[in-house]
């Protein structure tokens, strides 16, 4: 717990001084003041993240963290469980969907076995393995994790993320793959929001209404047989998250100390976001959140949170695919913020007065 400690007791405010400098900046260009919108909110939240005057977006990392969940012995998920190791392996060859959208955002990306129930068979230097154990616990059962592992997990995520800082990371991003990883974060959404299940819970990789109606019950019958603590966030995460949902809470966290704006993807980032926020509230103002997933319960912890987001293209593949796309938003923010004129230097009149 001590590296958790540590790394939320490094989580400042932003950088109000310098956000002031920024919106004098964004008003003294050329255009109407606000004309631009989001993109002028976004550039002065990551100044005030970073505190730079002129804040870059060169080294965007994604992390897509992977793991098995117990509880897909339930038949909540349209995929079989080995998919989770076959997808990891495609991860690496290059071909999934993150692959190509992090191509196109320029960003790289780096795979993160925190719990596949398999020994992976492939040693890379793209894939990092923190594996905590071989998949989590059925949750319908027993409790997910034990609260050691919980806490091992978030501060595997923090150890992943200082790797890759001391190489260079201007933009963090959040993806996972896990097989029945949505029930895990239906739950965890219920259990901080208070939300009915069935209010939070969706089809995930496309179940049918029997299967979904299943789903809800298997969640609901959890969590009034664990009774999770909205007010303990590893309590929660212990009885009913994901070893890849607590890794990414412990990146969040640790973006957040390192003062790098942390693009959170779909609804499994976003309970691993909402595990971050519970354990420090700050950590709200270096999240962006990328888009608004599909699955219901994902615009619960947005409005949870207090942070809206970007894009809204009924995405539910997760992977980090939502935070790629949203990076090239963040690349434009920062475009117009450094490389737009202002109306002294373009000789351009401005609004009368």
């Amino acid at each position: 717990m001590q590296k958790i400690n540590e790394t939320i007791k490094n989580i400042g405010l932003l950088d109000a001084a310098a956000m002031e400098r920024a919106q004098e900046r964004l008003d003294s260009l050329t255009k109407p003041q606000g004309s631009l919108g989001r993109l002028e909110e976004l550039a002065k939240q990551l100044v005030g993240i970073t505190g730079k005057e002129r804040p870059e977006s060169k080294n965007k990392v994604i992390f897509t963290l992977a793991a098995d969940h117990g509880i897909a012995e339930e038949g909540v998920s349209a995929f079989p469980q080995e998919v989770t190791e076959q997808m990891v392996y495609n991860f690496l060859a290059g071909g999934a969907g993150i692959n190509v959208l992090a191509r196109h955002a320029g960003a790289r990306v780096v795979i993160v076995d925190m719990g596949v129930k398999k020994k992976l068979k492939v040693k890379s230097e793209k894939l990092k393995v923190k594996k905590i154990d071989l998949g989590t616990k059925n949750f319908l059962k027993e409790k997910a994790m034990t609260r050691e592992q919980a806490i091992r997990g978030i501060e595997a995520g923090i150890e992943v993320f200082e790797e890759e800082f001391r190489q260079g990371v201007d933009v963090a991003g959040t993806g996972e793959m896990g097989i029945a990883n949505t029930t895990s974060a239906s739950a965890i959404t219920a259990a901080f929001t208070g939300a009915k299940v069935e209010e939070i819970t969706g089809r995930g990789t496309g179940i049918d209404n029997s299967s979904l109606a299943r789903k809800v019950k298997v969640i609901e019958q959890a969590l009034k047989l664990h009774r999770p603590d909205p007010k303990d966030a590893l309590d929660v995460l212990s009885k009913v998250g994901g070893f890849e949902i607590a890794g990414l809470s412990g990146i969040i966290l640790a973006a957040a100390a390192r003062r790098i704006p942390v693009v959170v993807d779909g609804f499994i980032s976003g309970a691993a976001a909402l595990i971050a926020y519970h354990l420090e509230p700050k950590t709200k103002d270096y999240m962006i959140a990328a888009h608004c997933s599909v699955e219901k319960g994902h615009r619960i912890i947005l409005e949870h949170i207090g942070i809206k987001p970007l894009l809204d293209l009924n995405l539910r593949l997760g992977e980090g695919t939502g935070a790629a796309l949203a990076m090239t938003i963040l690349d434009a923010s920062l475009k117009i913020f450094t490389e737009m004129a202002s109306f002294k230097d373009a000789g351009v009149s401005e609004e009368k007065k």
